[in-house]
């Protein structure tokens, strides 16, 4: 006999639509009544689960982590109802990890891309410009689609941050990860580097800090979404207080870029950039943070529903994955009250469900 969940409360199809009559059977959702009965009934708010488009599993403050780790990593998203992760750039192999059996569903970005002793140590594939193109490759193979540059970095001569490769470099190096069937996102925070990441054809930014008016035309335009990590954000004031004594100009740079985070993310969205929900959980900031960032979403400008979406439907959307639809996985998290309408009930699942087994 098929195992079945009946779900007994509303499910949001969407920000803005609803359908009640919703099963899960052997693991597939259908809005058709089996002809036997479940085997278990939840009630509640039912959401397709969530999506954190910027995280690290497999990454500690020391670069990669065990497997028991690992782990741990996962499964603190997971009961937090993340069930979708864009792993963001990690330097452990959690292939092992993938299936969606025993975790979130994983979509591995390789490892990332730095130039050489211009990022954290230990947590990047790192080149000087000449050999960018074919480190691009070999990332674009060994991920799932995806691709992570450090587009920018402390440049300590300078003091301040600026791009970490030339221009032409990163667009030959973008052209070839598409060459390879893979998108590229980008690390980036300084105001310039998202004009030459713009020029070069990408395919999304993290962080995005740096944003002006002057480039949401062109981000709207060239359909690339932002992942602002506002959880990670957060901690801008404690980099710049440790950098101050060595390099005040980065130390004021970074606090500018931190005061302006919830006005530039709002000012994106309301111009029409796409803008999805990431934690960047892994090194400093701990896993299990999703509700955390949309809350973070919605005190930026984004209307509950809004932030919602960019954790849910429309991220689902963007990475190919369904959401609560005829025959798709059932990946479902519930609540005790509506979230489009009382958003801190994110932070609290009632029951969380993978692939068709309750694990909350």
């Amino acid at each position: 006999m098929p195992y079945i969940i009946g779900f007994s409360g509303t499910a949001l199809t969407g920000p803005d639509s609803e359908r009640r009559g919703l099963w899960s059977v052997d693991g597939r959702l259908t809005f058709t009544r089996p002809e036997a009965g479940p085997d278990i009934v939840l009630d509640g708010w039912v959401l397709p689960g969530f999506v954190d488009a910027h995280c690290h599993i497999g990454l500690g403050p020391a670069g990669p982590v065990d497997a028991a780790e690992s782990e741990a990593q996962a499964r603190a998203d997971l009961y937090a109802g993340t069930l979708l992760i864009r792993d963001a750039g990690s330097p452990a192999d959690t292939r092992w990890m993938q299936g969606g059996r025993d975790f979130p569903l994983l979509i591995r970005a390789g490892r990332h891309v730095a130039r050489t002793r211009r990022y954290l140590r230990g947590f990047a594939h790192e080149v000087e410009p000449e050999g960018l193109v074919e480190a691009v490759r070999k990332q674009a193979r060994d991920g799932d689609g995806w691709v992570k540059l450090v587009g920018d970095w402390i440049e300590r001569g300078a003091g301040d941050l600026a791009p970490s490769f030339p221009a032409g470099v990163v667009r030959d190096a973008i052209s070839a990860a598409h060459d390879e069937g893979a998108r590229v996102t980008a690390h980036c925070f300084a105001e310039d580097t998202l004009d030459q990441m713009l020029d070069a054809g990408i395919d999304c930014i993290e962080h995005a800090t740096g944003l002006l008016p002057r480039h949401l035309p062109r981000f709207v335009e060239q359909g690339v979404p932002i992942v602002p990590t506002l959880v990670n954000i957060a901690t801008f004031p404690d980099i710049a207080a440790q950098a101050r004594p060595k390099f005040p100009v980065y130390a004021d740079h970074m606090l500018a870029l931190w005061e302006r985070r919830l006005e530039r993310v709002g000012e994106a969205w309301e111009a029409g950039v796409q803008v999805f929900a990431g934690t960047d959980a892994g090194s400093v900031i701990r896993h299990g943070r999703i509700a955390d960032e949309i809350l973070a979403l919605h005190a930026a400008g984004l209307p509950a529903a809004e932030a919602l979406n960019a954790a849910s439907w429309a991220a689902r959307s963007w990475l190919g994955a369904d959401g609560l639809a005829e025959g798709a996985r059932a990946d479902v998290v519930l609540f005790r009250d509506d979230p489009r309408r009382t958003l801190e009930t994110v932070a609290h699942p009632s029951h969380v469900v993978l692939g068709g087994h309750v694990v909350r």
